[in-house]
């Protein structure tokens, strides 16, 4: 998502307002791997990349937040609600018939695509009384959008969740059928950036994950569980893609901080 980029230490969107996100129906789950909503309570967040890229529902038009390499910091207005659908892996650049790695770290308007339903589709969603009607057309919009969609390639999948193993599975070249180059040619496709990259940015998700379920687990021994060479590789990989330490972080997704 573009912004700027702050150094000072950041709230995690996580961290700030109510988070909802959900499975999509099944006629979607080829194309979307969540659907979510996000009322904004604070002011300033940090979104940390996760490898996927989102079409999202704000400030009255439909936008979409290209993958990213580093934390973005975009401004939304405190009080504003995001309606926002993840693509499944490989599924965004077939529907937006773009390459993800033109839309590293942008936003841009769903309209610039060339889709012709989209100006029907704002127009509805404006008409919403509340969020919870938006939300709920906007699961409606994107059943009516996916039937003229072709699923996404198989690779995709298997390549995201190579990089989202701890231990990458071996042979994936030989399983896909695929040089060194290809698998970093499809990866800039689908994904916006090599294999490499995402196995990172997935890594550091699985630390985010790990500190919303503990709060006592030391650093080290999160380092290790995350698939990190140890906790200094950790430190350093995780300001990289978030501007903040791997103890802010701890504090603000613990489930002693949820539980506030």
């Amino acid at each position: 998502m573009a912004s700027g980029r702050r150094k000072d230490t950041a709230l995690l969107a996580a961290r700030a307002g109510r988070y909802r996100e959900y499975a999509p129906p099944s006629t979607l789950r080829h194309h979307f791997s969540r659907l979510w909503s996000h009322a904004l309570h604070d002011g300033p967040v940090a979104i940390v990349p996760d490898g996927y890229c989102d079409l999202l529902w704000i400030d009255g038009r439909l936008v979409v937040a290209g993958p990213d390499r580093a934390a973005a910091f975009p401004v939304i207005q405190p009080g504003a609600t995001v309606i926002g659908a993840r693509f499944a892996p490989g599924a965004a650049a077939p529907w937006l018939e773009t390459p993800l790695s033109a839309l590293v770290g942008c936003s841009v308007p769903l309209a610039d695509f060339g889709r012709k339903d989209t100006a029907e589709f704002e127009a509805r969603l404006a008409d919403c009384p509340d969020p919870s009607a938006a939300t709920a057309l906007f699961g409606r919009l994107l059943e009516e959008a996916a039937r003229d969609e072709e699923e996404p390639a198989r690779e995709a999948a298997v390549i995201f969740a190579a990089a989202d193993s701890r231990r990458p599975a071996p042979g994936l070249l030989d399983r896909l059928g695929m040089s060194e180059r290809q698998l970093r040619r499809r990866c800039h496709h689908h994904f916006g950036y090599g294999a490499k990259t995402l196995e990172r940015i997935r890594r550091f998700q699985r630390f985010l994950d790990l500190c919303r379920r503990s709060d006592t687990m030391p650093l080290a021994r999160l380092a290790l569980e995350a698939g990190f060479a140890d906790q200094p590789h950790m430190t350093r990989e995780v300001g990289e893609l978030s501007t903040l330490t791997p103890a802010v972080i701890l504090d603000q997704l613990s489930m002693r901080q949820r539980a506030d």
